[in-house]
């Protein structure tokens, strides 16, 4: 028993560790995400309208 709960004990530092890192990583790639595509909406070019009166 002692022994498992040391595998436990080394493996879970590293999980906790490695979730904050992913959170951030998303998060990250989620703004990146979101400026890339604002920016092809501002960049983008639109069809004149034509007024059909």
């Amino acid at each position: 028993m002692p022994q498992r709960q040391q595998q436990q004990a080394m493996v879970r530092p590293w999980f906790l560790e490695a979730v904050p890192l992913l959170v951030v990583v998303l998060i990250t790639a989620h703004v990146l995400a979101l400026v890339y595509w604002i920016y092809r909406l501002a960049t983008e070019k639109l069809p004149q309208r034509r007024k059909a009166h």
